[in-house]
């Protein structure tokens, strides 16, 4: 069984990604870039502020998965058993939260 990826239909991004033809390509694709402009940008476009501060949520879930060293060493061959470590790891994860809720 294969597994698909959906078209983004916008991508978080940090200031290094903050080029012109990167944000074409982007918009080229159906993609909205909401990438914070960089400090020597003579012209800034200001991004939705309200959807870039998810990019903190997704970083900190990235850190929290990697203090597993299994996935931050990567020591599964097939991609299958990796994702799959990954679902495992995220449902600990949300465990922990879910249950202290009580």
């Amino acid at each position: 069984m294969a597994i698909t990826a959906a078209t983004p239909r916008a991508l978080l991004a940090d200031k290094g990604y903050d080029g012109d033809r990167f944000r074409e390509s982007l918009l080229l694709h159906g993609i909205l870039p909401i990438i914070p402009p960089r400090s020597n940008r003579k012209v800034p476009e200001h991004p939705d502020y309200r959807r870039y501060k998810d990019r903190n949520r997704i970083e900190r879930m990235f850190n929290k998965l990697k203090q597993s060293r299994r996935i931050a060493t990567r020591y599964d061959k097939t991609a299958l058993s990796f994702a799959s470590f990954i679902n495992l790891a995220s449902i600990r994860l949300w465990l922990k939260s879910f249950v202290n809720m009580t």
